[in-house]
């Protein structure tokens, strides 16, 4: 079955702050919904269907639809995929509501990870037996962390197709001109070339001005049905078409540094949408790293395999300048990764470009397709891919 035009996103939010010691992690993704639904003009009463991931505390979408009060929920998603969970959970969202499971759907994400100083995982030494990850015991051992397993991608993609730091760097120069429009942006200052691949080594060949910040808060979506979305005075943004797809190392059998799941969940989505990557008007593209936005460009089809350097250091992800303006907040490199999963401003920003609602130094003239995508979890170990392509209904 397909969702192309089964479903309107509606309501957007995201949480203007960006350090919150003082709120907990439920309140934030209370606010959060009660942002996206007064934005869709709907109230808490309208929500029959909601959906979460990880970064839901307690017992997730149970716990969370007790505390905001749901009282008409009647279909619930928890899928976890890590940062890429909503723009999932958004084609699930179009798909429940085409199976007339919900009418109104809730997204939710939020957290405080800078308040929480640790970043812990499954544990295990060879040979013992853990309640962690199941490959825990067979890949701790050799030191594996966010960082180094993204600066292996880098490396890697340096050795097959003579990718330099100086064209990653351009990737945060981009986000770093549009963040400079946003006023709640985390880095507001505008880069140079210089002054990513001069900033500390991180993990090789990846700096600090590589990474993506990290930020407290969150965001939601409204998805609906048609019927409703007709009956609410706000731009209609329709959902045309999501893929989604695993990709992992197969215990090094299926390990490839150089692609991501993009190569496949991007061809359902394109599919279904009935479109093509030069039919993009916006894109917003993932961006944990330098090297994440890089691949998934030429995983999308935006260009070749290999090309993604020169693609990026011709200036083509800057707003008014390039063939693709992408993250026209200033992404995750320089605005929001709100508990170190972005994959819900990725949305927030392209349903803002869709209704002209961006600033307007960085709005896409005509913006009337737009995609979003997402890869949580680790691009150099297991992660989940998912497109989403939405269009602006007149």
């Amino acid at each position: 079955m397909s969702i192309k035009g089964k479903a309107y996103i509606m309501g957007a939010y995201e949480h203007p702050l960006r350090d919150a010691p003082d709120k907990s992690t439920p309140q934030l993704h209370a606010e959060c919904a009660k942002g996206a639904l007064e934005d869709a003009g709907l109230t808490k009463d309208d929500i029959d269907g909601y959906f979460c991931a990880g970064d839901a505390p307690g017992f997730g979408a149970m716990s969370m639809v007790d505390y905001m009060g749901l009282k008409n929920v009647r279909h619930m998603d928890s899928t976890e995929t890590g940062g890429s969970s909503y723009l999932l959970h958004v084609g699930h969202a179009a798909q429940a509501i085409a199976e007339g499971k919900c009418t109104v759907a809730l997204v939710t994400l939020a957290g405080r990870p800078r308040q929480n100083k640790f970043f812990g995982g499954g544990g295990g030494k060879p040979g013992q037996l853990t309640d962690g990850p199941p490959e825990a015991g067979y890949e701790n051992i050799y030191g594996g962390s966010t960082h180094n397993t993204y600066g292996m991608c880098a490396m890697r993609h340096m050795y097959e197709y003579g990718t330099t730091s100086e064209q990653l760097a351009w990737i945060k120069v981009a986000a770093s001109h549009h963040a400079q429009y946003n006023e709640h942006a985390f880095l507001k200052d505008v880069v140079t070339v210089e002054d990513v691949v001069n900033s500390r080594m991180i993990a090789d060949p990846l700096h600090l001005l590589d990474c993506c910040v990290v930020t407290d808060g969150g965001g939601a979506l409204i998805v609906t049905s048609p019927e409703v979305a007709k009956s609410l005075k706000r731009p209609k943004v329709k959902v045309m078409g999501a893929g989604e797809s695993p990709k992992g190392p197969q215990g090094g059998r299926g390990l490839d540094l150089t692609h991501s799941g993009a190569v496949w969940s991007g061809p359902i989505a394109f599919e279904e949408a009935g479109v093509k990557p030069s039919d993009i008007k916006y894109a917003s593209i993932y961006d944990s790293f330098t090297i994440t936005v890089l691949m998934q460009l030429e995983d999308l089809g935006f260009c070749e395999k290999g090309q993604g350097g020169k693609f990026v250091s011709d200036g083509n992800l800057i707003s008014g300048v390039g063939k693709l303006p992408f993250n026209t907040d200033g992404g995750g490199l320089c605005n929001n990764h709100p508990t170190n999963r972005g994959g819900i401003t990725k949305v927030i920003e392209a349903v803002r470009q869709l209704r002209g609602e961006a600033h307007p130094k960085v709005q896409v003239p005509n913006c009337d397709i737009a995609l979003a995508h997402g890869t949580g979890g680790s691009l150099g170990t297991r992660h989940g891919a998912a497109t989403l392509i939405m269009e602006r209904e007149a």
